[in-house]
């Protein structure tokens, strides 16, 4: 049964209180100023225009849109797959509790900001002393706090807020890579199926042709040569035909473990043949400057120079005193129930400095150490930027030529088809000899397979396209960072410890 506090119990309440308010409002008068610098973004180079900015293919008026996938190829197939690897990736979950580490981080951070209670401490014992057999009871705490007299807690929380944005944005990176290797093994899935498809087909055509050699042989028109030549080119084409069948193989077993899937579970997605996703006319590309704020690892190593630049202010405050107040309070007695009365009553305040004075350099090495770093960090942001730069370049320049050598092949493999159908009717009819068949065979069966890997190659490269471009992240916006982990991950951690419940509300 629970019973009132007595008078003297509430009394001693209440001067715990006020010591508390007193170790928490002296280091509002007494806080100083922050060392180290203020973060700065830094200048980098970035052009005003792409290199092929007057290609039709492109439009630098529109930003690229965050569901590219669903713009570009409209593959209900591929949108399906995006979205389940964006729910069931394995490293985009990592990467999400790295953030939620990061988060924790930052809380222990400010944590440090405040007074911490040191001890909780209570005592029953019974003592002989000189024949003199006594009980004793206490119960008592300690607070200390570290002033932040020089900003270095506060650096550190900066530092902890930063990396924490360094985080997402490597998240935001993940993401991205995730959704284009996504759609990149699909092309090339559907790429391979259609070689596949081809293989068989011109397959079809040289046994066509071995019939017709067969036929004239048998009557005695030509040698047995022509039938040598016809099977050799036909067992060769069929020899094809398991090389892309073990490439398909690990393409689909590829693309499962993108989504987070046995094998055997995604088989039966696919069909014997799909169609490759087609580029549209135009693509919309924006402005080199965008990659400032859409590629995630250039906002990543950004976010990771604020917070090294935070950790300069923490190494130059090591070279001040550090100050401390804090007190105890407590209560002695010899019956338990005299543990409240005034009589009893301990306490203590104190104020407190350490200053490391000889330290041999060590303490100004470190702000070196630490401004190094910074720099070095610095100079690793102006390469990422500029890399991105290039990347983006190379990624449009290669989608736009494979879009020209795309339309060559169109024109080649149709001069092809036709001169199979010339020659195969000319050496019907004894007009050529089939040396001239078998050449136009082996040229068509090679320019139906570049066809149909170059359509494939235009839509991987319009991936490579938007992967430089950093474009899709955006999509996670708006959703909690505790969110972005799926139920059954939440539920795991919370049946580990109790303490993940307020954060992971339902």
């Amino acid at each position: 049964m629970c019973r009132c506090p007595s008078a003297n119990e509430r009394g001693y309440v209440a001067r715990v209180q006020r010591l508390a308010t007193l170790v928490l409002l002296v280091p509002l008068v007494l806080a100083g100023c922050m060392l180290g610098p203020d973060y700065q973004p830094p200048a980098v180079p970035m052009e005003d225009n792409w290199i092929r900015r007057d290609s039709a293919r492109i439009d630098t008026a529109q930003g690229v849109n965050p569901v590219w996938w669903e713009d570009v190829f409209a593959d209900p197939l591929l949108d399906e797959l995006v979205a389940l690897a964006l729910a069931e990736n394995l490293t985009l979950r990592s990467a999400a509790l790295r953030m939620l580490q990061a988060q924790q981080l930052l809380a222990i951070a400010c944590g440090n900001q405040y007074p911490q209670l040191q001890q909780l401490t209570g005592l029953a014992s019974r003592n002989k002393e000189a024949n003199i057999i006594f009980d004793e009871y206490s119960v008592g705490f300690n607070l200390t706090w570290e002033l932040d007299m020089w900003g270095s807690l506060r650096r550190q929380v900066e530092t902890a807020s930063a990396e924490l944005e360094a985080s997402v944005a490597e998240y935001d990176g993940v993401l991205v890579s995730t959704v284009a290797q996504v759609a990149q093994t699909y092309i090339l899935i559907r790429t391979t199926q259609a070689r596949l498809e081809v293989a068989r087909q011109n397959i079809a055509l040289q046994e066509q042709s071995l019939r017709i050699a067969r036929a004239k042989f048998d009557a005695g028109e030509v040698s047995a040569l022509d039938v040598d030549q016809a099977e050799t080119l036909l067992y060769n084409t069929m020899a094809t035909v398991p090389d892309l069948e073990t490439a398909l193989q690990q393409l689909k077993n590829t693309l499962a473990v993108l989504l987070g899937l046995p094998p055997q579970q995604l088989e039966q997605r696919f069909g014997t043949y799909g169609k490759i996703p087609q580029a549209p006319p135009t693509i919309a590309v924006g402005m080199p400057q965008d990659l400032l704020r859409q590629r995630p690892d250039i906002r990543a190593t950004e976010w990771q120079l604020v917070a090294q630049g935070a950790q300069i202010g923490v190494a130059q405050a090591e070279l001040y005193p550090a100050f401390s107040i804090g007190g105890s309070i407590g209560s002695l007695a010899l019956e338990a129930g005299d543990l409240f009365e005034g009589e009893s009553e301990t306490w203590n305040l104190f104020g407190a400095f350490q200053w490391n004075l000889f330290n041999y350099g060590r303490l100004r090495s470190n702000v070196r150490l630490q401004d190094a770093r910074f720099q070095q960090l610095l100079e690793d942001y102006r390469q990422i930027v500029l890399q991105a730069q290039a990347d983006a370049e190379n990624a449009i320049v290669a989608y736009l030529n494979s879009h020209d050598q795309l339309a060559h092949y169109r024109q080649a493999a149709a001069a092809s088809t036709r001169a199979v159908d010339v020659s195969t009717a000319q050496y019907t009819n004894g007009l050529v000899d089939f040396n001239t068949v078998i050449s136009t065979l082996r040229a068509d069966a090679l320019q139906q397979d570049l066809l149909t890997a170059t359509q494939g190659l235009v839509a991987v490269n319009l991936v490579q396209v938007y992967l430089s471009l950093g474009g899709g992240w955006q999509i996670r916006e708006g959703t909690s960072l505790e969110n972005l982990l799926p139920y059954e991950t939440k539920e795991q951690m919370r049946e580990r410890t109790k303490y993940w419940r307020k954060i992971f509300q339902e």
